[in-house]
């Protein structure tokens, strides 16, 4: 069985799917659709710039959107007009969660699946600590930290280079970045019951908040604390594999997540650590998690398997974010 795949977008960050997706087994990459049909050219695939002219000529299995929240429900209805019957579509899902609530509505009821590509938890390292813990490595997970320290949040030209409309966006950390830990924390750990969020902004030339504290409950009595900072760095010779850094800390041991990607294991009252994952070089965005969803969705296709990131299970990752900005805003913890 070979996957049609056709992509909308052809900006900063679609690189890495047309690269990862040229590398998944069983997926052939047939269109590349943007609304500049130079960038779309550039890709080396039959070049669109009209979405629904490239559904109409590749005739895809799967549309993968890699455009801006604003272009997403356009996108998504789009695609479930034509037929498609596999959509992903990039994070943040929707503008608004009333909005994502309705686009997960409409792929149902057209007996489409739509999968929202957040990709952190594909990430090796977190692969390899939910190993850990479901193998009863650590004992009981009591307690989670990630320091969130990209260092690229400096100055006047902060975010230009790469993403400029991180500049004006009203919402940051935790809709831009944030919610990939909150998927990735309901990965480890499941669903919270509860967050506190305190937000700020440091750097004056931006909109949003750039740095704050988000502390989760757990009906297991453990806690998680995203900690974040975008004008702080972390020791790393690569500053956006890993974000920053982790520590899971369990009954019987801690894992420790380090900015070169490698994870150590340290048992409870022992100061020598183990390497449970070595720090290695990897192909593609920030450990190949891009390859690693896209290769898990055709995988899931082709065996008929189920999705781990499913539209509908990932409403609760909105859903949490707003509680997230409800608690900053109110100065209080929300249940969830």
């Amino acid at each position: 069985m070979t996957v049609r795949v056709a992509c909308l977008g052809a900006g900063y960050f679609a690189q890495f799917h047309y690269d990862a997706w040229a590398r998944v087994l069983g997926a052939q990459l047939v269109g590349a659709a943007d609304v500049d049909l130079t960038r779309a050219t550039a890709t080396g695939l039959a070049a669109f710039s009209d979405l629904r002219e490239m559904l109409t000529k590749t005739v895809p299995d799967v549309l993968d959107i890699i455009t801006p929240p604003e272009t997403h429900a356009a996108a998504v209805r789009t695609a479930l007009a034509h037929g498609v019957r596999t959509i992903i579509c990039q994070k943040p899902f929707a503008k608004s969660l009333e909005t994502g609530r309705a686009l997960t509505a409409e792929a149902e009821a057209a007996g489409a699946t739509l999968l929202i590509h957040d990709n952190f938890r594909f990430q090796p390292w977190y692969r390899a600590i939910r190993a850990a813990i479901d193998a009863g490595t650590i004992g009981e997970p009591r307690q989670l930290t990630f320091r969130f320290r990209t260092g690229d949040g400096r100055g006047p030209d902060a975010y230009l280079a790469r993403q400029p409309y991180f500049q004006t966006a009203p919402r940051l950390l935790v809709r831009e970045t944030a919610v990939h830990w909150i998927d990735t924390f309901r990965y480890l750990l499941g669903e919270p019951s509860g967050v506190y969020g305190d937000l700020r902004r440091e750097n004056p030339v931006i909109a949003g908040e750039d740095a704050g504290l988000i502390l989760f409950d757990y009906p297991s009595g453990a806690r998680a604390l995203f900690d974040g900072n975008r004008l702080l760095d972390h020791k790393t010779p690569n500053g956006r594999l890993t974000f920053g850094e982790a520590l899971l800390e369990g009954t019987d041991a801690t894992l420790s997540l380090h900015g070169d990607g490698s994870v150590k294991l340290r048992a409870f009252g022992a100061t020598e650590e183990t390497t449970l994952l070595p720090a290695r070089q990897y192909k593609g965005f920030a450990g190949d998690c891009v390859h690693a969803l896209n290769q898990h969705v055709v995988a899931a296709l082709r065996d008929k398997g189920s999705f781990e990131n499913r539209a509908r299970d990932y409403l609760r990752v909105h859903e949490i974010e707003e509680a997230v900005y409800a608690s900053a805003a109110e100065g209080r913890r929300i249940a969830l």
